[in-house]
């Protein structure tokens, strides 16, 4: 909804055209030689061929990590988000720091994971960037500018709002991530808390279940 998959969409929709000799809508631009111009953008399954659209990620991702060279410009969205949580992270911290270390590729990453920002402070040539958004009476503003620095908030309930999910629904949505949001990874990778995993099951376990209907009152 901000905007960051359009923003690194039309980076690379600018490459190509640059290495076209077109003409750019910039004042100025510095495009360097690229090889290759790799993306790994959306959701789609292939259930014709058994693959599930998570399988599809892989594929792609696969044959953009065994493909790449250093000259080489990559689009990544969202990686890792069609599994698990702790996978698709564990997946999403992985390739980008192998694509850091080993290939050395110019790479635009858009996630949601906010504990992938640690990684700027290892990782040298890694900067973070995030699309301004401004909050006012539980409202949400969407400024359409990319500001430096990462972000440790995302916005899904207000959005889920805006597409007009029920009231009750947001507000459970609301009591379950006060529960979740303290995870944190160190930059090292490792859990901040040894024991955050198991802590977080038994908040979960021990949090009230949502108000039921009495079919009878």
């Amino acid at each position: 909804m901000a905007g960051k998959s359009t923003y690194i969409r039309q980076v690379a929709l600018l490459a190509l055209l640059a290495h076209t000799g077109s003409f750019l809508p910039a004042k100025e631009a510095r495009v360097d030689l690229l090889d290759r111009i790799f993306t790994r953008i959306g959701a789609s399954d292939d259930l014709a061929r058994g693959q599930s659209t998570f399988m599809v990620e892989m594929c792609e991702t696969a044959n953009i990590l065994n493909n790449a060279t250093a000259k080489s410009l990559i689009i990544l969205d969202e990686i890792g988000r069609g599994t698990s949580t702790f996978d698709g992270l564990s997946l999403a911290w992985s390739i980008v720091e192998y694509l850091h270390n080993q290939l050395g590729a110019k790479t635009l990453f858009a996630t949601h994971y906010h504990e992938l920002t640690e990684l700027s402070g290892r990782l040298p040539r890694l900067r973070n960037y995030n699309v301004a958004v401004r909050e006012w009476n539980d409202q949400i503003v969407f400024l359409r500018k990319i500001v430096e620095g990462g972000t440790d908030k995302s916005y899904g309930i207000q959005v889920a709002r805006l597409a007009g999910v029920p009231k009750p629904v947001l507000e459970r949505a609301k009591e379950i991530l006060r529960n979740l949001e303290e995870s944190e990874l160190t930059p090292e990778g490792n859990v901040r808390h040894a024991t955050r995993a198991k802590a977080e099951r038994e908040k979960l376990k021990k949090l009230a279940p949502p108000p039921q209907l009495d079919l009878f009152a």
